[in-house]
């Protein structure tokens, strides 16, 4: 599909950035439009650049009061078309796990191998609800992290569901481990550090649907079908909405995000500028 187009990509020894460098390039663009063309009309346009969007925190620190505006849309999304508002619930989970480490000839009933009762705790997680199992609107949690020694090891998750009522439902899942693991190894062996990161956006977008049409018409204006299958991820949107800003994502072109082989079409990237000021240009037509 992107046969005569312009690819942007790395050596493939490192990741391109086009999450979200590509964004913030069309945002900049958009306003770089804007600023040489005065005869185009508008009202007013807020921008805001965040930092770090992919650790899930920096939107925490966004002033949506200071902001001052009606509603908002991140440059966030992948390939031309993508629309979204409905995202999972999210959580994080750090696992510390304690053992203890004597030398083997007389290790028979006193050692405590950390990185076994990881494993035993991996494996009473369902086996089935990881990322590569799983699709469409199914959750998971996933390991993103394993250091361990035999006296100790820690772990890190993410959970993820597209209810909140899955999601709480995950978290307890991983309390009723934890406890079975102390109840066998002794209290204290395996503690965890979790708490939630960001929810299904749908919650607040529901009641904001006016946003989400007007990118619908700007897309079809400009002849792009949009896409919008829930995205099995999450953008600082999903945070901004719940503080009271309805924030849908908008493509912003890449494919293969995360990864070595990650590009973007600078024709994908034209074309977000394009949405973006037919947003505009479909927003000051309101009354």
């Amino acid at each position: 599909k992107y046969a005569g187009q312009t690819l942007i990509t790395t050596n493939g020894e490192t990741l391109l950035g086009s999450d979200d460098k590509s964004g913030v390039s069309e945002i900049i663009t958009v306003m770089e439009y804007l600023i040489s063309h005065p005869e185009i009309k508008h009202g007013k346009i807020k921008i805001g650049l965040g930092p770090d969007e992919e650790i899930g925190t920096g939107a925490k620190n966004f002033d949506v009061k200071d902001f001052g505006a009606d509603f908002a849309y991140t440059v966030d999304g992948g390939p031309v078309g993508q629309l979204e508002f409905e995202t999972f619930s999210a959580a994080s989970l750090k696992v510390h796990i304690t053992g203890k480490d004597v030398h083997p000839s007389g290790a028979k009933g006193i050692m405590i191998n950390s990185m076994l009762i990881a494993n035993e705790f991996q494996s009473m997680l369902p086996a089935d609800e990881v990322p590569e199992k799983t699709e469409g609107r199914e959750g998971f949690f996933l390991l993103t992290d394993e250091q361990g020694t035999i006296d100790h090891t820690d772990m890190s998750y993410i959970i993820r569901d597209f209810e909140r009522d899955g999601l709480e439902a995950r978290k307890n899942k991983v309390t009723e481990i934890v406890k079975k693991l102390n109840d066998k190894y002794g209290k204290g062996t395996v503690e965890i550090d979790m708490g939630d990161q960001y929810y299904n956006m749908y919650e607040i977008m529901k009641d904001h649907m006016d946003v989400v049409k007007i990118a619908e018409q700007a897309m079809k204006n400009l002849g792009i079908e949009p896409d919008e299958a829930p995205v099995r991820g999450g953008t600082d949107g999903s945070t901004i909405s719940f503080m009271g800003l309805p924030t849908p994502n908008l493509f912003a072109g890449g494919e293969n995000m995360h990864g070595r082989f990650e590009y973007v079409s600078e024709e994908a990237m034209e074309k977000a500028v394009d949405v973006v000021l037919e947003i505009i240009r479909l927003n000051s037509q309101k009354k």
